[in-house]
């Protein structure tokens, strides 16, 4: 039963699908994100189901859609998604709370090997809503270009002192954003719907900013990465279309792991004037 989003209890189920991992949804991911990993020739990139938990948006989103911004993403990586194979994907309700005024719902979605069973690869999704309210005057937006870059400071970030990894540089085009959240007209495509929800332009999808994070852990980890990563990030500002980012990380220290080390990164994403959009910690194995 479709109840719109309300009440999104945690243990409610939202949905399940099945896929081919085909060649040609790899290349496509591999163009919408210009991350061409010569590992992608025979194993998926880990993010391929970024965005699998929007597939079941009535059931898990809250009602009020005006504002609504992803907060914080939590990737864990088990084993690769080999080309060639089907996996199947189910989306659960797994954690409510508010915080700094907003609603947040977590939505927990597992892609499985469809064959053995086997956990590949599991995404934590944490969005926020806004309290309802009386619609905003024309003209009027939640967030803008401005209130966005008023933002209170946070705490010095990086604070890891190792070496640094090679940063990914991107220009987040339209095109980008509709190969990335299309085909269908929504406020991460098409700049009239991003109005109607209290934007003033395109709102780059945050899913996006968490596939250039990862793109630069598995260029340096390789499955190290894909077997074995974990991304915990924070999506600290608004990332508009047409916009140049930075993905960059820092090593933090290294731990010991059974018979492995796990290498601890601090890991962000920031425009070309600075401005962070993204921190976090992101690891991997060897």
């Amino acid at each position: 039963m479709n109840l719109n989003g309300e009440p999104a209890s945690v243990g409610r189920h939202c949905g399940a699908s099945r896929y081919l991992v085909s060649r040609e949804v790899v290349d496509f991911y591999a163009d919408a994100l210009d991350d061409h990993n010569p590992l992608y020739r025979e194993i998926a990139p880990p993010l391929l189901y970024h965005s699998e938990c929007y597939k079941f948006l009535g059931e898990w989103y809250l009602q009020n859609l005006i504002g609504n911004l992803h907060g914080r993403q939590e990737w864990l990586l088990y084993a690769p998604i080999r080309v060639g194979s089907e996996v199947r994907t189910v989306s659960t309700i797994v954690d409510r709370y508010s915080k700094r005024g907003r609603d947040y719902v977590v939505n927990e979605t597992d892609v499985v090997d469809a064959e053995s069973g086997a956990l590949l690869v599991r995404g934590r999704t944490h969005q926020s809503f806004l309290p309802e309210q009386e619609s905003s005057s024309e003209g009027d937006f939640v967030v803008d270009r401005g209130s966005a870059s008023k933002k209170p400071k946070r705490p010095p970030f990086p604070t890891a002192t190792g070496e640094d990894l090679a940063s990914v540089t991107k220009v987040v085009d339209q095109r980008r954003c509709w190969m990335f959240s299309g085909p269908g007209r929504n406020y991460h495509t098409d700049a009239e719907e991003a109005r109607k929800l209290g934007f003033p332009a395109i709102v780059v999808q945050g899913m996006m900013t968490t596939c250039f994070a990862a793109e630069v852990m598995t260029a340096h980890f390789g499955m190290g990465f894909i077997a074995g990563g974990r991304m915990d990030l924070r999506l600290t500002n608004v990332l508009w279309a047409d916009e140049e980012v930075r993905a960059h990380a820092k090593v933090r220290e290294r731990l010991r792991e059974g018979t492995q080390t796990r290498t601890c990164c601090d890991i962000w994403v920031e425009k070309a004037d600075g401005t962070r959009i993204l921190i976090g910690d992101a690891s991997a194995l060897s």
